[in-house]
């Protein structure tokens, strides 16, 4: 099994307290899927403690063994899935999203795992990873929960579209996800009624479901053998796309849609799946080459 000279890897971050983790199977199913070398990627934070008698040496020397362990045991769990998968892994300091997101810069798509963590603790948390690597990072960030999901038969990817060019990267990504599974794609646009301005509902649904089909018809040709399926949902675009991710084998979303605040890196819909998807969550920059 080897890889092309050159090829952008898939990275993955691997936590000392989980090594051989869900995020770290996702991620060389999906390196070997794309032939692609697969980067384990370490951070060993500095250390937020300042006070007498601290040892610094000593904390770090410890955080580099066990840095060094976690990575050799992912190293190992992915070598007996696969033999002969082009395996690197990466050992270094600095804050994990920091770290993570410079590795972005040269790979295919960026894997991280989450083990539920609430939305305070992920915001506030100092050595919090997957917003700050989702918002920045100028690849696909695919984040896997812990636990293992069990996909309906038949397998099918789940596609965000709102009109954007954030979701036409997101559909983009989504079609070829679903033909390298040979799996159904889902495409579906949550509409959500506005709560002063009046509006016929039903002349809007049809509208929305011309321009789905639109977005969506000049994929096809270069995917024909994937079964695609178009859906028009009302309410909180977040709530709606969360029930339909479950039993997925992934959920892709635009890193931004319509809406939200000008500078914001990360949109309201994606950051509120980060919580509440029911699969693995794929976030597609929109200037995705």
């Amino acid at each position: 099994m080897t890889s092309a000279v050159g090829s952008r890897p898939v990275v993955v971050g691997v936590d000392a307290g989980d090594p051989a983790s869900a995020a770290l199977a996702w991620a060389a199913d999906e390196a070997v899927r794309r032939g692609l070398p697969l980067r384990l990627v370490h951070a060993v934070p500095p250390s937020s403690r300042d006070y007498r008698g601290f040892d610094e040496g000593h904390y770090r020397t410890a955080m580099h063994e066990a840095g060094e362990a976690a990575l050799g045991e992912a190293r190992l769990a992915v070598e007996e899935r696969y033999s002969g998968l082009d395996i690197s892994i990466v050992l270094a300091d600095g804050q994990p999203g920091q770290v993570i997101c410079r590795r972005a810069a040269s790979a295919e798509m960026v894997v991280l795992g989450t083990r539920g963590l609430s939305r305070i603790e992920a915001v506030l948390s100092t050595y919090s990873v997957i917003l700050p690597v989702t918002a920045q990072a100028p690849c696909p960030v695919v984040i896997v929960r812990g636990e293992e999901q069990v996909p309906e038969e038949p397998p099918y990817v789940v596609v965000g579209v709102d009109g954007s060019a954030g979701s036409g990267a997101a559909i983009d990504f989504a079609f070829d996800a679903a033909a390298r599974r040979g799996a159904e794609l889902r495409a579906v646009w949550v509409w959500q009624a506005p709560t002063i301005l009046p509006i016929d509902k039903a002349t809007a649904i049809q509208e929305i479901r011309r321009q789905l089909h639109e977005v969506t018809a000049g994929r096809t040709a270069l995917h024909p053998d994937v079964r695609l399926t178009h859906e028009v949902l009302t309410g909180h675009p977040v709530e709606q796309l969360a029930a339909a991710s479950e039993n997925a084998l992934a959920l892709v979303v635009g890193r931004r849609g319509r809406g939200g605040f000008t500078g914001l890196r990360l949109g309201s819909v994606p950051h509120g799946l980060l919580h509440r998807a029911r699969c693995p969550l794929v976030a597609v920059p929109a200037d995705l080459d």
